[in-house]
């Protein structure tokens, strides 16, 4: 059997690999021989795909935001087009990256009709709104949806679609965190300081957008309580050295830690950090399943908010998974022109220092843990795959 899987940016390739190790685990329990072909990144290689090309670092928000990545992605676009001519796989597997794999799967119920499509953590339709209800056309060119969330679930499956609800997968990353101070020994820090974790970049856009203000925020919150110390994971490789000149220069007290060991950083920053401020996205889950309190933060360029806003007339009432699933304002969040320094300045005071909000957000936490489903979600996933393509 051979498996085409599509996905893009660090979330997608952290998802990709997850999914890669469960298929060809799987196939071995079945006693089969399985290659997977993949656009994607290093973990998924690591994992034991054959990449067509890197799309770990070429994904943006944004109109304006996107430009600078379309010539690559038409590149890995003809990548793609060559191998489905020349060696069709026998199924295709779609991970999140909306635009280019709604494009690629509507290409391929065109031009392949045969081969079977699985669209596994969709596009969050069901939380978002453009115009009157506008939507992607995914049910037309998918045989199967595997749903991460029961409201994905709902949504595809009232609408038509053949849909299967396994799981978060990030409920198969949860490893048993160190003690305090064993992770602070780990990752060379002093266990008498207080730890802010700073999340700010999985793409290049956020490094420009959110770090300067999450930095600035981080400043005003030592300068209050000097023993605060930050954490700075750096979501990429390249991002290293732009996270250390921006740490020395805003003044900030902090650590940056390497991208290329943060599969062994995580379980220790995890465990030491009291709070995080965090870009939206895949890592709210991340901090929610392991009981950290976030401040959840996004911009982007003046255009493209004028353009999804007065335009595409684009609506979502939260930005954040966390509070999209429990469909109430759990955790903060500051959006565009509050997202401010003396903003998440004000609510990190209060999450630091107001135990009742801490406990809020924390009990919160548990009733969304209630939601996600339970673990083996990507060894679920693997399974309907090969069932369905090996038909």
């Amino acid at each position: 059997m051979r498996l085409l899987i599509s996905t893009g940016e660090v979330s997608g390739d952290l998802q990709g690999g997850l999914l890669v190790d469960a298929l060809l685990k799987e196939s071995k329990r079945r006693s089969m021989s399985l290659e997977v072909v993949a656009l994607g990144g290093q973990r998924m290689k690591e994992a034991g795909a054959k990449l067509i090309t890197n799309t770990s670092s070429i994904g943006a928000i944004g109109f304006w935001e996107a430009l600078p990545y379309l010539i690559p992605t038409l590149r890995a676009q003809k990548k793609v087009d060559d191998l489905l001519f020349d060696h069709p796989p026998d199924g295709v597997v779609l991970i999140d990256y909306m635009g280019p794999n709604i494009r690629l799967g509507n290409k391929l119920s065109k031009l392949l009709p045969s081969i079977p499509i699985i669209y596994y953590i969709a596009p969050q339709e069901w939380a978002w709104r453009i115009g009157e209800g506008g939507s992607t056309d995914l049910i037309s060119f998918t045989d199967k949806i595997l749903a991460i969330f029961r409201k994905e679930a709902d949504f595809y499956s009232s609408r038509g679609g053949n849909v299967k609800w396994v799981g978060h997968p990030m409920l198969d990353t949860l490893k048993r965190l160190p003690d305090r101070d064993q992770a602070c020994k780990e990752l060379g820090i002093d266990a008498s300081r207080k730890f802010l974790l700073v999340l700010p970049a999985s793409r290049s856009q956020e490094l420009r957008y959110l770090l300067p203000t999450l930095l600035k925020a981080a400043f005003l919150l030592q300068k209050k309580d000097p023993s605060i110390f930050v954490l700075l994971p750096a979501g990429q490789e390249s991002f290293e050295n732009s996270l250390k000149k921006a740490l020395l220069e805003s003044g900030v007290s902090g650590k940056v830690f390497s991208a290329k060991n943060a599969d062994q950083f995580k379980p220790n920053l995890f465990k030491v950090a009291e709070l995080a401020l965090a870009k939206s996205g895949t890592i709210n889950m991340e901090l929610a399943l392991h009981s950290i309190p976030q401040i959840v933060a996004y911009k982007v360029s003046r255009v493209t908010a004028f353009l999804a806003k007065r335009v595409l007339n684009f609506e979502v009432d939260h930005i954040s998974p966390v509070n999209l699933l429990l469909n109430e304002r759990l955790v903060p969040e500051l959006v565009q022109n509050e997202f401010t320094a003396n903003g998440i300045y004000t609510l990190a005071r209060s999450l630091l220092e107001n135990e009742s909000e801490r406990r809020r957000i924390l009990e919160g936490y548990q009733r969304l843990r209630c939601d996600l489903g339970s673990p083996g979600v990507t060894e679920r996933a693997a399974k309907e795959i090969i069932d369905l393509v090996g038909k």
